[in-house]
């Protein structure tokens, strides 16, 4: 079947996301153990194995690359321009959100604002060229053999990565707040509502201190005069 004819279903677009997320899990974990020698949680949501970066990353270089499997000097060329595309706007949004970067190239030659580089670029077109060439096709045979095209399961599952990815927002926050609050302005204790002392009891019973350590070690809160810190450092 000529590949550029072939359609990519919502069922396949779904499963490459969570798949590629897992799978981002344990290169992002198994990397830091043997980089650092530390055995740590590289999860991006508060609920389950995942590390969306990866899904997304995965599922926007398939629909866009998917056709250029048969010519895999332009998949390479392609591969590397579209990773280095996803990897800075992915920098850019997740440093707005979080106030801290999760990667950092200004270390190596040939960086931009050290949040792409020309090596990681050789990587991705290398990703991309095994990613299409070779994975998509186990894995597509993995989603169209062994997993039912049910519509229900397909809603009940968006549902459930979209209520994560909202309560992963909330605790986030929650937490940073929180932090602040009990660390850098604690005169603000005095001054809370009932409401507040109460959506705040729940938080702190939904996302206390300890699971949001566990889960993301690597939070840092920034004070009012811009300096950065390691929540973790923070509570030490």
């Amino acid at each position: 079947m000529d590949n550029k004819k072939q359609t990519i279903t919502f069922k396949q677009i779904l499963w490459y996301f969570i798949i590629f997320s897992i799978i981002g899990l344990i290169i992002e974990t198994i990397f830091c153990y043997i980089t650092t020698g530390v055995l740590e949680s590289r999860k991006g949501l508060i609920w389950g194995p995942f590390c969306p970066v990866y899904g997304v990353g995965a599922v926007i270089l398939i629909l866009l690359l998917h056709s250029y499997k048969e010519k895999p000097v332009k998949l390479f060329i392609a591969g590397s321009i579209l990773g280095n595309i996803i990897e800075y706007i992915l920098s850019f949004l997740l440093e707005a959100y979080y106030g801290t970067r999760f990667w950092d190239y200004s270390y190596l030659n040939w960086n931009l604002n050290g949040r792409i580089c020309i090596l990681y670029s050789i990587y991705w077109g290398i990703l991309s060229f095994i990613l299409i060439r070779y994975i998509k096709q186990i894995i597509d045979k993995y989603i169209i053999i062994k997993i039912p095209n049910t519509k229900h399961i397909n809603i009940i599952i968006v549902v459930t990565l979209l209520i994560d990815g909202i309560c992963t927002v909330w605790a986030v926050t929650s937490y940073q707040t929180r932090i602040g609050v009990e660390y850098y302005n604690k005169q603000i204790k005095t001054n809370r509502s009932n409401i507040e002392k109460v959506k705040i009891k729940i938080e702190e019973t939904l996302f206390s201190n300890e699971i949001m350590l566990k889960t993301f070690p690597n939070l840092r809160y920034i004070d009012d005069e811009g300096k950065e810190y390691y929540i973790k450092d923070i509570i030490k």
